[in-house]
């Protein structure tokens, strides 16, 4: 044991394993441990090299170990991936661990404080309340349109449904079906209360974040994006260039090349889907301003007329990305371009 120098740890609910190898990289062990004798395992080894993958718990855990004085480093499973052998197993999966987390050109997830990983649950909290908001307000309208009551589309057109369900002298709504949808109503009320509880808590912690309050200086980026940034990408810095950043949310073409061809597809819609559809979301509200705004930028009035308008935002998303990096790591904020003038000569 006194020779351990890397151990590749695979998390469970109740039951790891573990793979330890010597300096040379030959196996010393690979033994399950107990959720309980886990901390105690590593308390009795000296420093060494732990690595895991990035799923859930690995943060609480590479935390824990990490203040035993061991070096953590988490990995994407998708690295982890290519070093499993055949079958795969809790045993090969600690021993393809410990092989990725030497390499030298593996990239790492930076490990997460509670603090942050409080702020995400936020977020997700959020999210699921909108997702379940949403459900409800489809259940309303499929089961009204179901007896003929319709309304225009849109969040603002629900509260007309809504009443309609709570007024009991509309006959064309049944003693049973209002019973039940009055239930609905009452959920999709209750959600948006706690949807703008939540918001409120999200737009105060940014107006305290001098990150946060910069990041909301660039078009199309408001507190919720802000708060998702800082909360999902700890260590900007990790990113060489804006453009590796870009590729992280999955804002970039997927390339596909080979023979000295350029091939490049699509969005590769890599990264945190919930922080890129925010930032194409974002884009969007800009877009639909710049089409009939004689300020906007020549350029995006170019995008839009050369391209479709999903298109255009997907673009205009990738370059607020890239801005986002170089304000997190170069400070400042962000200074709209005034646009050309040209003056004749008499």
């Amino acid at each position: 044991m006194k020779h351990v120098s890397t151990i590749g740890l695979d998390l469970a609910k109740l039951v790891f394993q573990v793979h330890g190898v010597d300096i040379e990289g030959s196996p010393l062990f690979n033994r399950k441990l107990r959720r309980g004798e886990v901390l105690r395992f590593f308390e009795k080894l000296p420093r060494c090299l732990v690595g895991m993958e990035a799923c859930g718990g690995a943060h609480y855990w590479a935390r824990e170990i990490a203040n035993l004085g061991h070096d953590v480093r988490l990995i994407p499973p998708a690295y982890v991936k290519p070093f499993v052998k055949r079958g795969k197993t809790d045993a090969a999966d600690a021993e393809a661990i410990s092989e990725a987390v030497i390499r030298k050109t593996m990239r790492f997830v930076p490990i997460k404080t509670a603090e942050q990983q409080a702020d995400a649950m936020v977020l997700k909290t959020r999210a699921l309340l909108v997702q379940q908001r949403t459900q409800s307000i489809n259940a309303l309208r499929a089961h009204l349109a179901e007896l003929g009551i319709i309304a225009a589309s849109g969040l603002s057109s629900v509260a007309v449904l809504m009443a309609i369900v709570r007024e009991g002298e509309d006959t064309r709504l049944p003693a049973a079906a209002r019973f039940a949808l009055t239930a609905v109503a009452d959920q999709i009320d209750a959600l948006t209360d706690q949807i703008n509880e939540l918001e409120r808590a999200i737009v105060m912690k940014a107006k305290r974040d001098e990150d946060m309050r910069r990041l909301t200086t660039i078009p199309g980026v408001g507190a919720i994006i802000a708060a998702t940034i800082k909360a999902l990408v700890p260590d900007p810095g990790g990113f060489k260039s804006a453009r590796h950043f870009a590729a992280w949310v999955g804002l970039t073409p997927r390339p596909h090349s080979s023979g000295g061809k350029e091939r490049l597809g699509g969005i590769s819609k890599m990264g945190n889907p919930e922080l890129r559809v925010l930032l194409v979301l974002g884009a969007t509200a800009v877009l639909r301003i710049a089409r009939n705004d004689d300020r906007a930028q020549p350029w995006l009035k170019a995008l839009l007329a050369r391209r479709p308008f999903k298109v255009a935002a997907v673009a205009l998303a990738n370059k607020m990305t890239r801005i986002i990096w170089a304000l997190l790591n170069r400070g400042g904020i962000y200074n709209r371009p005034e646009p050309l003038s040209f003056t004749t000569a008499a």
